[in-house]
């Protein structure tokens, strides 16, 4: 069968070769714009409509604006200055109006000649430049303009229709010299490749791609605007989900092992001793996981769920599986404090199961061995020499367990929790240490929108946990405001002090650790927002808090602090104190985020809590009111009432559901920080999708996507689509998407 070659991209032409090498440098330097391609995809933010003017009274503080607007006053004053003592200096004032508010522009010295002739009242035009405050009153200081006549040839044709876009644009790149740039290209859009297959057009009908590009440029009508959205949103949803559709029809080609639980075995004895009943959620995704564990190709699973829900045991009973099939497992941990805590609750669940080869071991029984990167040379040696002699069938470890050294008799099934924190090399390494692709299950405890989840983690099939064991305790969540209300902040420690009094223990979260500058933990929390920076108050430190806590209002019990930057062997012994009831008070970092299982631990209090992110305060909340007693989260902020930080914060303490908080989460932050660099390195190739509004074009383009691969999986006979997931897939993006 002949193979329809892919077809050339005429909008790879390069820019200076169109536009001119200046116009195509300032283009490349200030908005990434190399080929003529990325002009065309370069759309415009919004649309002014000529009857209707722009509302002046909304213009935000030192931001870049473009706005439409007409004359309504202009005079020149002449003044003495030290460059002109005669009086010769000249400042040209014209006031701009819409209706809705006035604006003052200001030209000075030589460059008032050319406004002064033009700038006459009555004029309309488009004016762009930096809003600033003069006297109180806004103002802007020497803008580019661009009058609007209507009369002569060259604004008709630029300014043609009755919406006039405006673009993104940077001081050195106003939005009509941007739009003239468009103009200039705009032509080759007729040559562009379209990326949908002509059934997928017809059925939906979508425009095909050089109208789409046309009517997103130079609209007529705003339905012009809507329909060329909606084809352009379909090119973004529909090419990311072919490639994901790809990586899953590969990875499905793949050769595993079948990893079927023994009747009777070590996942049975393990069942019997449990001592409650799974519940409803945990046995649907174990079902779900366990068929895929039987098939011949490997399992690609996410398995998300709530702070709590049990996920540890859903995935420890997958790994007694694959070791009843005679395989081994691994879990993937991304810190030695989680590592060494999941080795510590996976033995204490499996009891007399995980002493395989000792004295007193169960019949069925397999060694659960721990391997880190600060371990001992003798006992990485053991654990390195049970892997490979299979004696240990479970072994649990942060990247120590990528190293070349560490070798594996039979491995089946790799989980790997909390995926995002581990790069994909990574996740690629420990594959390729089995004699056949391991299966793979990722858990994750941050809830992820479904949209995000198809797009994000669309190579994997997803699980969710959203129930809580029963028995569990509601975790209450309150804002306490320490700067407006000080007594609130006194009132939180009289309650850590009542909690502790009734034989509870509590966590006091910073996010920093101390006076050095370079604080990794610090760095894990958010970065500082426009608002921190007004009150140049550096984040509350570990070390400072628990001293000033055990000196003044914790005074009497005992305060311990675990932070990223201490020994492993220390992390490791002051969780052991306070597992064991023996601290009252654990101030730490961010290392507590995920994973650490306290159950008599019931209140936390979060300093600073606006300098975290919302996914990050659900993380932290979950590590209380994990036993019979309910638990106590309170949020202290010194941020104003009306400011973002402090509605994020009551967004928090209003619901423990966490797939709404990542829904506000996301809605608070960038698209590309979704899908740009936190997950693959690559920028974000979203212009026009908007992954949480549009969920519906995501889920039928993942469908269609999904059918187009089934039936032509090299895509053969769609060479248009071949073109464009070449372009999506430039190096960076194809290795995140290749490795998975």
């Amino acid at each position: 069968m002949d193979l329809v070659p892919a077809l050339e991209e005429p909008l790879k032409q390069p820019l200076k070769s169109v536009l001119g090498p200046a116009t195509a440098k300032v283009m490349a330097e200030h908005l990434g714009l190399d080929t003529v391609g990325d002009l065309l995809h370069h759309y415009p933010r919004r649309y002014e409509e000529r009857g209707q003017l722009t509302h002046l009274a909304d213009l935000p503080m030192d931001e870049h604006v473009t706005v439409v607007a007409q004359v309504a006053d202009a005079r020149l004053h002449t003044f003495a200055s030290a460059k002109a003592p005669r009086g010769k200096g000249q400042r040209l004032e014209v006031t701009i109006t819409d209706g809705s508010g006035r604006l003052q522009l200001v030209f000075f010295g030589n460059g008032v000649h050319k406004p002064h002739k033009e700038l006459l009242p009555g004029t309309r035009a488009l004016f762009a430049g930096k809003v600033s405050v003069f006297n109180r009153r806004l103002q802007l200081a020497h803008p580019a303009y661009e009058l609007l006549r209507g009369d002569s040839e060259e604004t008709v044709e630029s300014w043609a229709g009755a919406l006039i876009p405006i673009y993104p644009a940077t001081a050195k790149l106003e939005s009509w010299k941007i739009g003239k740039a468009v103009q200039t290209v705009l032509p080759t859009a007729q040559e562009a490749v379209d990326p949908l297959p002509g059934s997928l057009l017809e059925g939906r009908g979508l425009l095909p791609l050089p109208e789409a590009l046309l009517k997103i440029h130079r609209p007529h009508t705003k339905a012009d605007i809507a329909d060329a959205r909606a084809r352009l949103k379909w090119d973004e949803a529909f090419v990311l989900q072919v490639a994901l559709a790809r990586r899953r029809h590969a990875d499905a080609q793949l050769p595993a092992v079948p990893r079927r639980p023994r009747p009777d075995g070590l996942l049975t004895a393990f069942d019997d001793r449990l001592p409650f009943t799974l519940t409803e959620g945990q046995q649907k995704v174990s079902r779900e996981i366990f068929d895929d564990l039987a098939t011949e190709h490997p399992m690609h699973r996410l398995l998300q769920g709530e702070v709590g829900s049990g996920k540890t045991l859903v995935a420890l009973r997958a790994m007694l599986a694959v070791v009843d099939a005679g395989g081994q497992a691994a879990m993937l941990a991304p810190t030695e404090v989680l590592a060494q805590q999941h080795h510590r609750s996976i033995t204490e669940m499996m009891g007399e199961l995980a002493e395989g080869g000792m004295l007193g071991g169960a019949e069925q029984a397999t060694k659960v061995v721990l391997l880190t990167g600060s371990m001992g040379a003798a006992a990485r040696r053991q654990a390195l020499l049970d892997l490979v002699t299979a004696e240990a069938g479970i072994v649990i470890g942060t990247h120590a367990l990528i190293e070349d050294k560490v070798q594996f008799h039979d491995l089946g099934l790799v989980v790997v929790d909390e995926q995002h924190r581990f790069g994909v090399e990574q996740r690629d390494a420990l594959r390729g240490k089995g004699k056949q692709p391991p299966h793979l299950l990722v858990m994750t405890a941050t809830p992820i929108p479904r949209t995000v989840a198809m797009t994000v983690f669309g190579d994997l099939e997803t699980s969710v946990l959203d129930q809580l064991p029963a028995g569990r305790s509601p975790i209450a969540s309150h804002v306490v405001p320490a700067a407006d209300k000080p007594h609130f902040l006194a009132r939180a420690w009289e309650r850590v002090r009542e909690e502790v009094a009734n034989g509870h223990q509590a966590y006091v979260v910073c996010p920093r650790i101390g006076d050095d500058i370079d604080d990794a933990d610090a760095k894990k929390a958010k970065q500082p927002s426009p608002e921190d920076e007004a009150e140049k108050r550096p984040p509350l430190a570990v070390l400072d808090v628990a001293g000033q806590l055990a000196k003044g209002p914790l005074q009497g019990l005992t305060v311990e602090v675990l932070h990223g930057r201490m020994h492993p062997d220390d992390k490791d012994a002051v969780m052991r104190r306070f597992a064991a009831g023996e601290t009252d008070v654990l101030v730490a970092t961010t290392v507590i985020e995920v994973g650490v299982n306290v159950p008599n631990a019931t209140a936390m209090v979060i300093m600073d809590a606006d300098r975290f992110g919302v996914s990050q305060l659900h993380q932290l909340r979950g590590r209380v009111g994990r036993g019979s007693a309910p638990g106590l989260c309170l949020l202290v902020s010194e941020m104003p009432e009306a400011s973002a930080a402090r509605q994020r914060l009551n967004a928090v303490a209003a619901t423990l559901d966490g797939f709404e908080l990542s829904r506000i989460d996301l809605e608070q932050r960038r698209e590309g920080d979704v899908l740009g660099q936190a997950q693959s390195g690559a920028r974000t190739s979203l212009r026009v999708l908007a992954v949480i509004e549009d969920e519906e074009v995501i889920a039928e383009a993942r469908e269609e996507a999904t059918a187009v691969v089934t039936a032509d999986p090299e895509l053969e006979h769609l060479p248009g689509l071949r073109t464009a997931l070449a372009a999506l897939l430039d190096e960076e993006r194809e290795q995140y998407l290749e490795k998975g």
